[in-house]
């Protein structure tokens, strides 16, 4: 799903959506998201210096440092989302 479809009118999207939109990019269905998998997600946004901010976004996500965001790294890559990427996303 777009992320588009399922943003509210004033640009906010629910944290569950958020991650439902996330799981579309886990092109290997392995339940984790690779920094590839992450520069995709953050291409189809029309992101600009994907490869920057997929790494960036891996690295302050990752805290057990595997390579991958798993699901208990989600909240992290959220915080990252909204900072650096200017998404709104809600509890």
């Amino acid at each position: 799903m777009p992320i588009a479809q399922s943003q509210s009118m004033n640009g906010e999207i629910s944290m569950e959506d958020f991650k439902t939109w996330l799981k579309n990019f886990d092109a290997n269905k392995d339940g984790r998201i690779s920094k590839a998998e992450l520069r995709e997600a953050i291409r189809s946004r029309g992101g600009w210096f994907t490869t920057w901010k997929s790494g960036r976004g891996l690295r302050q996500a990752d805290t057990n440092r595997n390579g991958y965001i798993d699901d208990g790294e989600i909240e992290n890559l959220i915080i990252f989302a909204q900072k650096n990427m200017g998404m709104k996303i809600t509890a």
